[in-house]
């Protein structure tokens, strides 16, 4: 299928953003306006000239032609300063007019661009977690900050003036066709070559254009990916090995940003040979209707000036190709993001959920993130308010998935999730998830203070709430050893706090979301036994009179809970208390006794 042009690309962007274009309808208009009058000035440019010429220089010459009753009763030094100054301000109410015209679009494509970006960012932030897993994130940077403020700059640089200048040659071949007919459309013969060139190289400008955007998105992934597992690099010194992917990534970009230069520099040195060639042609051709009578100097003097700033827009327009393919290339990577439809969304009769109970039945679930491979097989289970249930099994069985599937991250392809006996697809997202508090094995903090981040998703709470969210995860005591306590600015990740002190926190933005469900997914991993006894105290409040879901490895913090899930290839081999399990004597307790067995052989060496 033929791909579109770069054109219609950017005319289905704008109708895309149209809804965002109408707000800005009266300063649209008033730029359109002020552009239209440049046009018009740039239309009167020559013709001081013009006047100058047959009747001030040479008024002898073809005097009929040239006679203007008006300008002919007029003294030649008169004439002559009329025509100065006329040139004089022309030119300044043309710089006026495209002073105007380009502030005005350039307010207009600010405030469009910065709603796009928006539309962008909240699209990007609601789209599936099936999506994310697959895409780059370094890639997803660029399209929301370089490809907007690209597709931005290049509409002011690159589209408007050719707007301009499609507008201009309009007006020119008109009043070039008024003059002499003849004339005129032997000088538009050249145009068919222009177009030849163009729609050769253009397309070839765009698709390389496309690849080089495609390969600085790849850059950029390389450079996220790296940069936020730094640590991780060093550690394994892994620096070699990212710079390789980095620098064959850069000079793949390079090559791809060398061929679109290449080629739009063909295009305009083509267009340069075009523009001498349909110039020698009315040289010619004007020359002689001069000495024939037929026209006046000044007539050829307006005529070869109207033809260079006739196909001054066309050289314009060799010259924007390539910025308006890259605008295009652009463009597409925001609508591809734009495009994609999240695979959890809100049904049409999705209603707002009430205060949940915290009651939870898992009905039939199967899930898989690939169509034909079921990672969740038949999975049912049912959970009263205020229950602990732990969740536990060999590696790769599907205990976070299911978690996933609770916060409705995913959607089950077989059976139903119930609330409160109610199909948690019936809800709205916005008010459901809100309702679910969730504390994981590496908790993620952000570049913000303290305060900020505990306080994240609660907008509203008060310094006493956050204080007292604190002290029941037990974490007041390293918060006011920091150099500026609560208003302390963590590093990006909270790299400059321990995995403890970390979980601490997570605990604590956990509780004062007062959410009656709670999912803990490996909580304690990787922390030594003084911290893992901290955060288990704290889990042990936090968990008090809500539904707690608990992923572990470690079957010790299972051993209080009401019900324990032993999951296996993505089914619930066993269920049941912790001494019913144990009773059983089926895998969960095999793998009970095995850790307990550890234990005890490791509290010597503690010990010694």
């Amino acid at each position: 299928m033929k791909r579109r042009s770069s054109l219609s690309k950017l005319w289905r962007l704008l109708r895309r953003f149209s809804p965002y274009i109408r707000q800005q309808q009266t300063l649209l208009i008033l730029s359109g306006l002020a552009l239209l009058a440049n046009v018009a000035l740039q239309l009167l440019e020559p013709w001081p000239l013009k006047f100058v010429f047959d009747y001030v220089l040479i008024p002898s010459a073809n005097q009929k032609l040239a006679a203007i009753p008006l300008i002919n009763q007029l003294d030649p030094s008169k004439l002559l300063a009329l025509a100065a100054i006329a040139v004089i301000a022309i030119t300044a109410l043309r710089a006026l007019a495209a002073y105007w015209s380009t502030f005005g679009l350039a307010i207009v494509s600010s405030r469009v661009m910065a709603q796009v970006r928006n539309q962008l960012y909240h699209h990007l932030q609601h789209l599936s977690i099936a999506y994310h897993t697959k895409a780059r994130s370094g890639d997803l940077v660029v399209r929301v900050s370089s490809d907007a403020s690209r597709l931005q700059e290049i509409l002011l640089t690159a589209l408007v003036p050719l707007v301009v200048s499609i507008f201009t040659l309009f007006g020119m071949v008109g009043v070039m066709l008024w003059m002499h007919r003849d004339l005129s459309l032997l000088a538009l013969l050249t145009f068919p070559l222009f177009a030849i060139a163009t729609q050769h190289l253009s397309q070839r400008i765009r698709k390389a254009s496309v690849a080089q955007r495609q390969e600085e998105g790849a850059v950029a992934a390389t450079v996220a990916e790296s940069m936020s597992a730094i640590k991780l690099v060093q550690a394994l010194s892994l620096e070699d090995a990212f710079e390789n992917v980095f620098f064959r990534e850069n000079e793949r970009s390079l090559r791809e940003s060398v061929k679109t230069q290449r080629l739009a520099a063909s295009l305009e040195r083509s267009v340069d040979v075009i523009i001498a060639l349909g110039t020698a042609i009315v040289l010619w051709k004007g020359a002689r209707l001069v000495l024939r009578d037929a026209l006046t100097p000044g007539d050829v003097l307006v005529f070869l000036t109207y033809l260079k700033n006739a196909f001054k827009p066309v050289q314009n327009f060799a010259k924007y190709t390539g910025r308006i393919a890259k605008a295009a290339a652009s463009g597409d990577r925001i609508l591809d993001i734009l495009d994609e439809v999240p695979d959890v969304t809100n049904l049409p009769s999705a209603t707002a959920a009430p205060a949940f109970r915290g009651a939870v039945r898992f009905d039939r679930v199967s899930f898989g993130y690939e169509p034909g491979q079921e990672l969740l097989k038949q999975i049912s289970f049912t959970v009263d308010p205020g229950q602990r249930v732990a969740i536990v099994g060999t590696s790769g069985s599907g205990k976070s998935t299911l978690m996933s599937l609770l916060l409705r991250l995913y959607d089950p392809t077989q059976g139903r999730i119930l609330i409160d006996g109610q199909d948690i697809r019936d809800y709205t997202l916005e008010t459901f998830r809100p309702q679910i508090s969730v504390v994981l094995q590496d908790s993620l903090m952000f570049a913000a203070t303290v305060r900020g981040n505990i306080a994240y998703g609660v907008p509203n709470a008060t310094r006493a709430e956050i204080e007292a969210a604190v002290r029941l995860a037990n974490a007041q005591s390293f918060i006011e050893a920091l150099p500026q306590g609560y208003d302390t600015i963590l590093g990006e990740r909270g790299a400059t706090l321990s995995g403890g002190q970390r979980q601490r926190l997570a605990i604590a933005r956990a509780a004062i979301r007062e959410a009656p469900i709670l999912i803990l997914d490996e909580p304690t991993t990787g922390l030594d036994q003084a911290n893992e006894q901290a955060i288990a105290a704290a889990l042990d409040q936090l968990a008090e009179n809500r539904t707690t879901f608990l992923i572990t490895h470690n079957l010790h913090l299972a051993t209080r809970s009401d019900l324990i899930l032993y999951l296996e290839n993505g089914r619930i081999l066993e269920q049941g208390t912790h001494k019913e399990l144990l009773r059983l004597q089926g895998q969960y307790a095999a793998l009970y006794q095995m850790q307990a067995a550890m234990q005890e052989q490791s509290a010597p060496k503690l010990m010694s």
